[in-house]
C-alpha cells in the first residue's frame, strides 16, 4: 500500500506545472472535449508508466542491493532538485490533430512523457518498492489527479495554483525518499 500511496502523491505533486499538465491545458483549449482527452491521458500514462515500471523492476535484477540502494537514493535526491526546474512546453508535442481528439492526446501525451520527471520517478519508485502494479497504478492515478482538473476546469484553475509551493512539497518528498533510502530504509526489500 505504501508503494501505491507514495507513487500517487509524489507524481500528483510533481505533475503540477509540468509540461504534460501544460499539454492538458492546451488540448482542452484546442478540442473542448474533456472526456476523450482524459481517456487519452489515461491510456498514454498506463502505457508509458508501464514501460517505466518494467524498467525499474528490471534494474533491480541487474544491481547488487548496496549499489541499488545508493543509485536509488541519489536518484531521488536528483529528482528533488529537478522538480524545482520549471518545464517548458514544445508546441510540436500537440500537433497530431488528424488522429482525432483521443488519438492526438494518446500520442502527444505519450511522447511528452518520454524522459519526463514523472516517468523517471516511476522507474525509481518501481525499483525502490518492488511493486510494479502498485507503482504503475499509483503514478497513473497521480497523473490523472493532476491532469483531469486541468482538462475539465482549464483556465479557471491554471492561474490559481501555487505551482512553486506544490513543487517545493514534491521536492521535499523526493528528498526525504532519497535520504531514507540512503539511510537504509529499503533494507526490508533487500537493498
Amino acid at each position: 500500500m505504501d508503494a501505491f500511496l507514495i507513487s500517487t502523491g509524489v507524481v500528483a505533486l510533481a505533475e503540477i506545472g509540468d509540461k504534460t499538465q501544460l499539454l492538458s491545458f492546451i488540448l482542452a483549449a484546442k478540442f473542448r472535449r474533456p472526456w476523450p482527452i482524459c481517456l487519452g491521458i489515461l491510456v498514454a500514462t498506463l502505457l508509458n508508466h508501464g514501460v517505466a515500471g518494467a524498467l525499474g523492476a528490471w534494474i533491480t535484477t541487474l544491481l547488487d542491493p548496496q549499489m541499488l540502494r545508493w543509485g536509488l537514493g541519489v536518484s531521488f535526491l536528483a529528482m528533488a532538485a529537478w522538480i524545482l526546474v520549471p518545464d517548458r512546453f514544445d508546441e510540436s508535442e500537440a500537433k497530431f490533430a488528424r488522429l482525432g481528439v483521443f488519438g492526438t492526446t494518446v500520442v502527444a501525451f505519450f511522447l511528452a512523457e518520454m524522459g519526463d520527471k514523472t516517468q523517471i520517478a516511476t522507474v525509481a519508485l518501481a525499483a525502490q518498492y518492488h511493486a510494479f502494479v502498485a507503482v504503475v497504478l499509483g503514478t497513473t492515478l497521480g497523473m490523472m489527479l493532476a491532469n483531469v482538473p486541468a482538462v475539465v476546469l482549464g483556465d479557471r484553475i491554471a492561474h490559481r495554483m501555487p505551482v512553486r509551493l506544490v513543487h517545493s512539497i514534491a521536492a521535499a518528498v523526493f528528498a526525504l525518499l532519497g535520504v531514507a533510502t540512503l539511510a537504509g530504509a529499503g533494507e526490508r526489500f533487500g537493498f
